[in-house]
């Protein structure tokens, strides 16, 4: 009990020294924070630049003050008189240390102020680099989280990093989904695959909408409910998925629908539709170089003496429909007559005739493409019937009920 106690009547002195240098350093570190921080502060909001509102925003001059009474101890400790030299060790050991986390730190910040920066740029939607930053953040701990321990205990960082060999496996094992990330990171970067803005589709995540984030590890996906899909970074590489960009740049969204039509509405145009057709506007051309050409292949039939209508070409109604579309597509001035323009006829299945209508919209706009297809197909549906043409369609319960209204009556009249 007795040599504790001198010990400590021993230490007091350097207790007291360290304790004024210690309340220096504070000081110090007050003012750094009242001068350096609400100065940065003030000439961020005064300059016209962002990238000193990104340095303040992420703290990296705050970090740099506290940087402030550690050197000052460090630095004044040995200018105390007599102090301990055991004590003196301790106190360079932790000093040292913290000063090397405090650097962590700021680079850390820095690193995050570099992307934020780098985002308000019109390249970054294009060449993300927050997965490469992420990763330097990584080394950057590593290193730091080395040289700390080695300042704590005073012992030499090669000491540390030999036996940092031994323990690769364990590394490996504990960093797999970082290192596949990486090597993941740089694919979709180098290969162009995905931006902050690109609209992907990944079914099998459950991912529907546009992509709001890309970092080492993850890629977040808002869908279009609003929810938001959490996608590994890795899994982007060996997984499939669908990226709308092209369509987007393109200027152009493509329809790709079907008009079922029943095939026992078929047959040839009588010469009283065709004068009919003859003033519809769009077909006035069609009509003219259709009927110039028929003309021409039947007169060919005479000449050689066969005869009989099942022998000539004539005008069908399903023909004549196809026309119409395709004009009245050509002359829609939300579809692009840039891009290709078709509408065929598909093989005959159980639900009828398949008319396909296959163009590009001058628009990418969800909303508006949807409108821009509805008002088309709201046309044609309404339009087909002048063509002599039915649209098919399963029957209905009501459907069967009428065909079975007259059998139950003709069953009530015998009765």
């Amino acid at each position: 009990m007795l040599q504790e106690l001198a010990n400590i009547h021993r230490l007091l002195p350097d207790l007291v020294l360290l304790g004024a240098l210690l309340l220096v350093a504070l000081f110090t570190y007050w003012l750094a924070r009242t001068v350096l921080v609400r100065t940065a502060r003030r000439l961020a909001k005064r300059s016209v630049a962002t990238w000193d509102d990104a340095l303040v925003q992420h703290k990296v001059v705050g970090r740099l003050a506290q940087m402030v009474p550690a050197f000052i101890i460090y630095v004044g400790i040995d200018l105390l008189p007599r102090i301990d030299a055991d004590l003196e060790r301790v106190v360079l050991n932790v000093t040292g240390a913290y000063m090397i986390l405090i650097v962590t730190f700021t680079l850390s910040a820095l690193l995050q102020a570099t992307n934020t920066i780098y985002e308000a740029t019109p390249r970054a939607r294009q060449r993300p680099i927050k997965g490469f930053l992420q990763l330097v953040q990584l080394v950057i701990w590593i290193i730091g989280l080395i040289l700390f321990v080695a300042a704590l205990i005073d012992r030499s960082p090669v000491i540390l990093l030999s036996g940092f060999g031994a323990a690769t496996a364990v590394l490996m094992l504990i960093f797999k989904d970082t290192i596949l990330s990486l090597v993941a990171s740089v694919q979709l970067n180098a290969q162009d695959m995905i931006h902050v803005g690109d609209w992907i589709e990944a079914p099998q995540f459950g991912a529907d909408g546009d992509v709001i984030d890309v970092q080492l590890h993850t890629v977040k996906v808002q869908n279009w409910d609003k929810t938001i899909t959490t996608i590994p970074t890795h899994r982007l590489i060996s997984d499939p998925f669908r990226n709308w960009r092209g369509m987007s740049e393109s200027g152009g969204r493509r329809i790709k629908r079907s008009l079922y039509l029943d095939a026992g509405s078929v047959r040839f145009l009588t010469a009283a539709e065709i004068e009919r057709a003859r003033r519809v506007a769009l077909l006035q051309d069609y009509l003219e170089d259709k009927e110039n050409e028929l003309a021409e292949y039947n007169r060919q039939l005479a000449a050689r003496d066969i005869e009989g209508e099942i022998n000539m070409r004539r005008l069908t109604n399903i023909g004549t429909f196809r026309a119409y579309i395709f004009q009245y597509l050509k002359h829609h001035p939300m579809i692009r007559q840039d891009m290709t323009l078709l509408v065929r006829q598909q093989q005959a299945a159980a639900e009828g005739i398949p008319i396909e209508v296959y163009c590009f919209t001058a628009t990418t706009a969800w909303a508006e493409y949807e409108g821009i297809q509805s008002d088309i197909f709201d046309h044609l549906f309404a339009v087909v019937g002048e063509f002599g043409l039915r649209l098919y369609q399963h029957p209905s319960g009501a459907d069967l009920a009428q065909l079975g209204a007259p059998l139950a009556g003709q069953g009530g009249h015998g009765q």
